[in-house]
């Protein structure tokens, strides 16, 4: 446990490391979650006209439902694989010796439009039959989901890098994804450490911290001094979130080219990205 922790640590280290020296790469993760954002506002209405949600559970979904539905999984999608697709673009380029711009980024994701609105689409799919099996199968059902998704994560782990990397269509990106991981690290594995396992941990840490300070501030019977103290931690979690995010897309984007290429681009011990994955 604490060398996982300790190994995830170093990861993080490599990976602000880029980011340190691209501090830009954070705004995709930002773009993204104010384009899923306005996704989820955008079609929260219609969803609940269309009993979406309801459906899945007793299911009896109607057409409509199904439709909004999809429709929605496949935007919000195709938002965050497109905002991936860039930050991933941007750190290839920092990690092969070159200097990123936000535009480099979204035009490399740009290239690659059709591909990604393609895995944005299997991804729906897969995301629908998963979270129907999860709320319809009782235990047995979200016992199944959750085994199914793990192995769909892992699978895809790298189709974005493949993706803007390769010029490869959805399918092919994630047949590659999982013959990369295979080929690396073997025929049966799982995540050994990543930059989560620390963040988690973190944001963890600052809710715990942060209910003694409500107490405090309740007692000074100041509305005002709530509010702040309120949003003061809603911002500190945001920015967890969004360094979160942005050093997983750089660590990916190393992962992959110590799986493709056999480099680790200066920024990463060889022996780190070795160790990303072990035998299950």
């Amino acid at each position: 446990m604490f060398e996982r922790i300790g190994n995830s640590w170093r990861l993080i280290k490599a990976s602000a490391a880029v980011l340190w020296a691209d501090k830009e790469l954070i705004l995709f993760p930002i773009i993204s979650a104010i384009g899923v954002l306005i996704v989820t506002v955008t079609f929260a209405f219609p969803m609940i006209l269309a009993n979406f949600f309801d459906a899945l559970l007793d299911g009896k979904a109607s057409g409509l439902g199904f439709i909004v539905g999809f429709l929605f999984y496949t935007v919000q999608y195709f938002v965050i694989i497109f905002a991936n697709s860039a930050l991933v673009g941007a750190a290839m380029i920092r990690l092969r010796g070159g200097d990123p711009t936000v535009r480099d980024g979204f035009r490399i994701a740009w290239e690659h439009v059709t591909a990604i609105l393609g895995y944005a689409l299997i991804s729906a799919t897969v995301g629908m039959i998963l979270r129907w099996l999860s709320e319809r199968g009782k235990v047995g059902g979200r016992i199944a989901a959750s085994l199914l998704g793990l192995g769909w994560n892992l699978a895809t782990y790298l189709v974005v890098p493949v993706l803007v990397v390769e010029g490869v269509g959805p399918l092919e990106g994630i047949k590659r994804s999982a013959d990369l991981l295979k080929r690396t690290w073997g025929e049966q594995i799982v995540g050994n450490f990543s930059v989560g396992t620390v963040f988690g941990l973190l944001t963890v840490a600052v809710i715990v911290l942060s209910i003694p300070i409500f107490v405090l501030v309740a007692s000074a019977d100041s509305l005002a001094l709530i509010i702040l103290t309120a949003l003061g931690l809603v911002l500190t979690l945001v920015l967890i979130g969004l360094i979160n995010s942005t050093l997983n897309g750089i660590y990916i984007a190393a992962v992959y080219q110590y799986a493709a290429e056999g480099e680790t681009g200066g920024f990463f011990q060889p022996e780190l990205i070795e160790g990303a994955f072990r035998p299950e």
